[in-house]
């Protein structure tokens, strides 16, 4: 018993307070994101923010990358569902992507993830490949988020579950509990999206 509370004692002295703050707004942008509640967009910049700093200091320069479209792709979400907000219906509405857009995000996907992982392995990036998928799946799933498509919830969670061994294998320990939650966030917005999808 006095190991357990030792091994508490010893995680308290290490605790990150950014990754935890990351933790937290993280988990609440995608709460909001499946209640599907605009302030998702102006929380999740400061997670963005939060985020830089993490991936700086831990050397996955192409998470630190994403992150920057991210901000650009928060402020897009925030504009494209307000301006939805303002239309006839009084919202953006879940939808469906059609064929030919899906096909370009999953190519575009995965062009990015060689061409990431190129660049990467010029600098001491940490995991160039993994660190690449991650990021280009991510950039795919954000854009289909700001335009409300149901299918944003498929790449998120096969991102998820990436990032979630990725940070475990980083010790980034606060990111990894938040990711390993955004596994089962995602199962639960993918489901709250197809009911709002047919309502």
């Amino acid at each position: 018993m006095a190991d357990f509370w030792q091994g508490i004692a010893e995680f308290a002295d290490t605790l990150n307070v950014l990754e935890f703050l990351g933790l937290v707004t993280g988990l609440l942008t995608v709460w909001l994101l499946i209640k599907e509640n605009i302030l998702t967009w102006p929380l999740g910049i400061i997670y963005v923010l939060i985020s830089f700093v993490i991936f700086y200091q831990t050397k996955l320069y192409a998470d630190f990358a994403l992150h920057i479209v991210f901000l650009f792709l928060n402020i897009y979400g925030w504009y494209f569902w307000a301006k939805g907000r303002k239309s006839a219906a009084g919202e953006l509405p879940v939808t469906k992507t059609d064929l030919k857009p899906l096909a370009i995000v999953i190519v575009l996907s995965i062009v990015g993830i060689f061409v990431v992982a190129e660049i990467l392995k010029t600098t001491d990036a940490a995991v160039p490949y993994w660190d690449s998928t991650t990021t280009s799946l991510s950039i795919g799933a954000m854009w289909l988020q700001a335009r409300k498509k149901i299918e944003s919830w498929y790449f998120w969670i096969l991102v998820d579950v990436l990032a979630t061994g990725i940070y475990i294998n980083r010790e980034i320990y606060f990111y990894a509990i938040l990711y390993g939650a955004y596994i089962f966030m995602a199962f639960s917005g993918l489901i709250a999206w197809k009911k709002s999808m047919k309502t």
